[in-house]
């Protein structure tokens, strides 16, 4: 009777393995929404931590297999194997749809399109029947994306900040865990150029990759992100709350406060943001003001201030900063890190307004 189901499960397999792999793409994917959540969640790491030693596992028996050096020592081992391609690919969709995900939640899509068009791709082409069929080595290049986004993420949890050092930890460690196993296969596998080709170059080319975008300043600032920003009139604490007046009009509901700012004399520009950040999480973004010179079509720097951050609210951590010297015209607000990683943007433009009546400001608390 179980030899029966066996066999047609296996016909099943081979019958169906076109849809299969997309239902576990789309399991894989829907897994991720629901069990993944805040980026410093216990659960949520923990859970990456297994995925990521479960495709070294593979990996690492995948190439013994191939190079027949091992092989499935029972019968129950053997019918798990024949699945491993279904299990890796489902491991390696997740985990790349979770980094993706974190990555959108903090990028500024404008500056860092190519990287995550990159991922985006890396994701359908984990996907693709000729990348399942190919060498390892392109699997240990998905795997190396993986394991440095994953220690990218969880370097700056433990130390409580972003820049050169969680980043140069997270390459030195994501290396030192691929030469690692590079020395244990050696063990078994006496070809040693074959070996760095399956295993250190797609790796080291990974990394390659990842410097040259954070020196480009276009990889996003994971763990950080803008839950909200807005251009305000005026913005004042008071109990705890922040109340922000503003005069968009209610069929605006696109724009983030007065992005058309119209300015009388005496009023200042007010940028409000709400950025989340883990608990023990102290670091400083600066909140750059520039202007658009309409003749040269280029902008021009008009103040960076600095915006002192501490994580742990849920809500994101809420703070503004103030423009009192400005012109009419095009104006851009980025929210970047102290190595110039974009985490926000927002465009907005200021006229001149000659009305004299009482302004009514809509006031909003958060």
């Amino acid at each position: 009777m179980l030899d029966q189901f066996k066999q047609k499960l296996k016909v099943f397999k081979h019958k169906y393995e076109a849809r299969l792999e997309v239902l576990f793409f789309v399991g894989g994917f829907c897994f991720d929404a629901l069990m993944v959540s805040d980026v410093d969640e216990p659960f949520a790491i923990f859970q990456q931590a297994l995925y990521l030693l479960l495709i070294a596992v593979l990996i690492h028996f995948e190439l013994l297999f191939r190079l027949h050096k091992w092989r499935p020592k029972n019968a129950r081992l053997a019918g798990f194997w024949n699945y491993r391609n279904l299990l890796l690919h489902f491991l390696l969709g997740t985990l790349l749809n979770i980094y993706s995900l974190f990555y959108i939640k903090s990028a500024s899509f404008i500056n860092s399109v190519i990287f995550l068009f990159l991922m985006v791709a890396m994701i359908l082409a984990n996907e693709l029947p000729v990348v399942k069929k190919s060498k390892v080595s392109f699997k240990v290049g998905l795997f190396a994306i993986c394991l440095f986004s994953y220690l990218s993420i969880l370097y700056p949890l433990m130390l409580g900040f972003i820049g050169w050092t969680p980043f140069l930890l997270s390459s030195t460690t994501t290396l030192a865990i691929f030469f690692v196993q590079f020395k244990r296969l050696k063990k078994h596998i006496g070809d040693g150029l074959l070996l760095f080709r399956a295993t250190l170059f797609p790796s080291i080319s990974v990394l390659v990759v990842f410097i040259f975008f954070y020196v480009m300043g276009w990889i996003p600032p994971v763990p950080l992100s803008v839950k909200e920003q807005g251009i305000y009139h005026f913005i004042e604490k008071k109990d705890g709350s922040y109340l922000l007046s503003t005069e968009r009009e209610a069929w605006k509901f696109w724009q983030n406060g007065d992005q058309d700012f119209r300015a009388r004399p005496g009023d200042k520009i007010y940028f409000y943001a709400q950025i989340y950040s883990p608990a023990r999480f102290s670091d400083e973004v600066y909140v750059q003001f520039s202007h658009l010179d309409a003749k040269n079509n280029t902008w021009h720097l008009a103040d960076r201030i600095p915006l002192k951050i501490l994580g742990g609210r849920k809500a994101g951590f809420r703070g503004f900063a103030v423009k009192s010297n400005y012109e009419m015209g095009h104006w851009r607000v980025q929210v970047e890190t102290s190595t110039h990683q974009e985490i926000s943007r927002l465009y907005f433009d200021v006229t001149e307004s000659t009305a004299t009546e009482l302004r009514q400001f809509k006031i909003l608390i958060r």
